[in-house]
Formats: C-alpha cells, sequence, structure tokens
C-alpha cells in the first residue's frame, strides 16, 4: 500500500502497564477498560486538519515489551511525532523511555523540529513515585514538552493531543475541522448509499 502523504503519525510509546493503549482509546473512542489486555501494536486513524486541509491523524499503539525491536524501529522512522509515556506510580517505567528517546534520536538524527511529548499518566493515583517536577526536568533535559494525564479520569487527554500537534513547526495540524471537532465531521461524512454483497 502507497504511504500516504496527507496522514500524519503519532507513535506511543512506554513501557507495559502504563496506560499508552488507554490513553489513545480514551481520546479516540472516548471510553476506558478497566482491564489490563497487553497490545503488539495497534493503529487508530482520526481525521484532522492539516495546512488547512483535511487529513488523518494516525495513531500507532505500541507493544510495551521488547520483543519487536523491528517494529519498533519502523514506527520511529514512520512517526512524525512521538508520545513517551510512563506512569506516575513507577519510577521504573520512567527510567524504560530513555532508551527509546535515544533511539527515536539515533533514528531520526536532528530531533529539534520533531514534535516529542513525555507523559506522566495515571496522575490519579495516589502510590506516586515520580513527582510532576522530575517529568519537568526530564523533558527539559530532553528539549521536549511535559504533560500529566488521567486516561481513567479523562484529564488532559485532549490536551495532550492537541498540545503535540501545536508542537508541529513543520505545517499547521489541528484537531479543529473548520470550528467543528473532528469526531463531529467524521460521522456527517459517512456516505449515506447502501452498500450490497454481491
Amino acid at each position: 500500500m502507497p504511504e500516504q502523504s496527507n496522514d500524519y503519525r503519532v507513535v506511543v510509546f512506554g513501557a507495559a502497564g502504563v496506560g499508552k493503549s488507554s490513553l489513545v482509546l480514551r481520546f479516540v473512542r472516548g471510553t476506558f477498560r478497566e482491564t489490563y489486555i497487553p497490545t503488539v501494536e495497534d493503529t487508530y486513524r482520526q481525521v484532522i486538519s492539516c495546512d488547512k486541509n483535511i487529513c488523518t491523524l494516525q495513531i500507532t499503539d505500541t507493544t510495551g515489551s521488547h520483543q519487536f525491536p523491528a517494529m519498533q524501529r519502523l514506527s520511529m522512522s514512520k512517526g512524525h511525532a512521538f508520545i513517551l509515556v510512563y506512569s506516575v506510580s513507577s519510577k521504573q517505567s520512567m527510567e524504560e523511555l530513555q532508551p527509546i528517546y535515544e533511539q527515536i534520536c539515533q533514528i531520526k538524527g536532528d530531533i529539534q523540529n520533531i514534535p516529542i511529548m513525555l507523559v506522566g499518566n495515571k496522575c490519579d493515583e495516589t502510590q506516586r513515585e515520580v513527582e510532576a517536577s522530575v517529568g519537568e526536568s526530564l523533558a527539559s533535559k530532553w528539549k521536549c514538552s511535559f504533560m500529566e494525564t488521567s486516561a481513567k479520569m479523562n484529564y488532559n487527554v485532549q490536551e495532550l493531543f492537541q498540545e503535540l500537534l501545536n508542537l508541529e513547526k513543520r505545517r499547521t495540524v489541528s484537531l479543529q475541522l473548520d470550528g467543528k471537532k473532528s469526531k463531529q465531521l467524521k460521522k456527517k461524512d459517512r456516505p449515506k448509499g447502501k452498500c450490497s454483497l454481491m
């Protein structure tokens, strides 16, 4: 399948169980799942505005395990923007982002113009191992943006994706389409004809 130039590809990385899928599902579908189901790799699509045209936001939700290094490298080379997720209740999950960040730098070269968000998820949890200030200082060291989120409470989820798109300086990308939210447009744009199996 030829690569579509009007796709804007966002890749979500992080350790197993930090809530990558929960963040993506909360953003794309508005749902939250209490049970943990490990991901190999899933891709979700959302219609967005890109340079005043309609394009597709393609979100790749990657595996938290280290079993698929080739898939990880491919996602990094094809990605336009990156979300690096850790859980505020796990210091180790933050430490596991270091080699991922280094590999993005190695594959992309100059990351100065590449939108990267460091995200401390599960900020609703009381058993916190990583303070917000630690996330902020790591983001400062990596020269990327930082935000704390809670997929469970739907806190800063929409804001996370909008902020990531705001960081894109090579083109104008927005979740808004002519003042309307993309979800509303998707329903309206569905074909009204009927399909039948032949």
